[in-house]
C-alpha cells in the first residue's frame, strides 16, 4: 500500500507532509528492496543500478556519476562490470540496495531484505543497512518475521497479528513492557516461558499461584486483580537465575527445578525445566556441564515478572519490569 501496488481501504498515506493515497507508484518515491533481489539477469551490476534513472530519462553522465557514487558506499567498484550469476547473496543484495539508493527515495521499503543469506551474511549485512540508514538519513519501513533483525535494526517497532497491530513502540519498550501475551511470546529468543495460575489474596498481598509455586507480585506493578482471577505468569529465561551462576538477583524467590534437556551455545547454556508441571527455558550465563535430570536450585527475579489475563491475554501490569 505504502508503494502504490496495493489500494488504501481507509486512512491517510503521508509521505514527506504531503498526502499519497491517490499518488501513482512512479510519483510516490519510495524504492523497495525485495527478498529474492530481484535483479535482471541479463543486465551488469552497472546497468542494474542504472536502469530507473535510464528509464526517468537522465542524461549518461549523470547516470554515471550517481551509479558510481552508490557503488562506492556499497563497496561495488569491482564489480560494476559483472552479471547477477556471478555474484554471491550479500553482493545481490548490495546491488538491490543500492538500486533503491540510487533513485534518492523518501522512503525505503525493505520486504525481508535477508531472509535467503546464510546467519553469518544475515549478521553482517544488518550491520550494513543499519550504517547505509544513519548515513542516509532516509525513513525506512522493514518487514521482517526475524526479532533480532527487528530489535537491531528499528527506532520503532510494530508487531503485527493476523494484519492488526499488537503494539507500538521502542524495541526496549516492546521488549520490557509488551501489552499483551503474544508480544511477550514473540519479543525475546529463547521466548518468555509462561505458567498459567489464578490470583490468591492473603494478607492484602496479592499472589500468583499455580501448584506448588507461589509468587508475590508487586502491588505499585500490579494493581486491581481478583482473587481467583485466572491469569498467565510470564517469566524470561534470563531471569531465572541458576544458583552460583551470574548475579543473583536482589529480589529473588528460589525453586528447585530438575534439568532435561541443555543447549549449550558457547556463552551461555539454555536449561530445559519444570517449574509448577510446565517446562520453561532458564538461562545460565556462566556455562557449565549439567547432566540430565540434575536437580538445581533456581532464583525467579519476581521484580521482573510479567502477568497476563487468560481470556484476553492483555498485560496486567501498570509500570515497567524492575531493573536488578
Amino acid at each position: 500500500m505504502i508503494a502504490g501496488l496495493e489500494t488504501i481501504s481507509h486512512g491517510e498515506l503521508m509521505i514527506g507532509g504531503r498526502l499519497a493515497n491517490d499518488l501513482p507508484s512512479r510519483e510516490r518515491r519510495t524504492a523497495m528492496v525485495f527478498q529474492s533481489y530481484a535483479l535482471y539477469p541479463h543486465m551488469t551490476v552497472r546497468k542494474n543500478l542504472g536502469f530507473s534513472l535510464r528509464l526517468a530519462g537522465l542524461k549518461q553522465k549523470e547516470i554515471a556519476q550517481k551509479v558510481d557514487d552508490v557503488a562506492r558506499i556499497l563497496g561495488l567498484e569491482m564489480l560494476l562490470d559483472r552479471k547477477p550469476a556471478n555474484l554471491s547473496g550479500g553482493q545481490r543484495q548490495r546491488v538491490a540496495m543500492g538500486r533503491a539508493m540510487v533513485r534518492e527515495p523518501e522512503v525505503f521499503l525493505f520486504d525481508e531484505p535477508l531472509s535467503n543469506l546464510d546467519a553469518k551474511l544475515r549478521s553482517q549485512m544488518r550491520l550494513e543497512i543499519k550504517r547505509l540508514q544513519r548515513r542516509l538519513k532516509v525513513t525506512t519501513i522493514y518487514v521482517t518475521h526475524d526479532q533480532v533483525e527487528a530489535m537491531t535494526l528499528a527506532d520503532i517497532i510494530v508487531v503485527m497479528r493476523d494484519g492488526r497491530i499488537a503494539q507500538i513502540g521502542s524495541p526496549l519498550e516492546v521488549f520490557e513492557r509488551p501489552a499483551n501475551r503474544f508480544v511477550a511470546g514473540f519479543i525475546g529468543s529463547p521466548p518468555m516461558n509462561f505458567i498459567d495460575g489464578v490470583i490468591e489474596k492473603k494478607s492484602g498481598t496479592s499472589y500468583f499461584q499455580s501448584g506448588t509455586l507461589e509468587v508475590p507480585l508487586s502491588p505499585e506493578r500490579f494493581t486491581d486483580l481478583e482473587a481467583g482471577q485466572p491469569v498467565s505468569l510470564g517469566i524470561r529465561p534470563e531471569d531465572i537465575v541458576p544458583d552460583g551462576h551470574g548475579l543473583p538477583p536482589t529480589n529473588a524467590l528460589e525453586v528447585r527445578a530438575p534439568v532435561s534437556l541443555t543447549e549449550m551455545l558457547g556463552n551461555e547454556t539454555l536449561l530445559f525445566i519444570t517449574i509448577a508441571g510446565k517446562e520453561a527455558v532458564a538461562r545460565m550465563q556462566q556455562p557449565r556441564e549439567v547432566s540430565p535430570d540434575e536437580t538445581l536450585t533456581f532464583r525467579i527475579n519476581i521484580g521482573r515478572v510479567h502477568l497476563f489475563d487468560a481470556a484476553s491475554g492483555n498485560a496486567l501490569s501498570t509500570s515497567a519490569v524492575q531493573v536488578t
